[in-house]
């Protein structure tokens, strides 16, 4: 079978940004987390966070089934495993997968009127 992924996974620019909704439009400020898992056997992903002032939050478990796509909103603690993230402060993410996954990472920011959607990749390491 062809390699479907990484083990090990890293997001640098985390910044949960302005929480407000823009009127009339069902967009509201949040970051997310994709972790796609094309295997026939379910994925589970160890989650840390890293600050600037403050030790991590290391270990959170993260089960993503077979052949599935997990969205973890950063600004849901019930999806980080009962974590509350600050608003507008530096993070950065280290995933570590038992089995090879795909990373992805947006953020809808709606400080200003036009808007932004940022969607990359993280960096992976077999």
């Amino acid at each position: 079978m062809s390699k479907q992924g990484a083990k090990n996974w890293y997001i640098v620019d985390g910044y949960l940004p302005y929480a407000g909704k823009v009127e009339g439009e069902p967009f509201e400020g949040h970051e997310a987390v994709m972790i796609l898992n094309c295997q026939d056997e379910a994925a589970e992903v160890s989650m840390d966070i890293y600050y600037e002032d403050r030790d991590p939050d290391e270990g959170i478990p993260i089960l993503v089934p077979a052949k599935r796509v997990k969205c973890l909103r950063m600004d849901r603690p019930q999806d980080i495993g009962g974590i509350r993230l600050d608003r507008q402060l530096q993070y950065s993410l280290r995933f570590r997968s038992n089995i090879e996954v795909v990373i992805q990472y947006g953020r809808m920011d709606i400080a200003q009127p036009n808007l932004a959607y940022i969607g990359m990749m993280g960096y992976a390491e077999a």
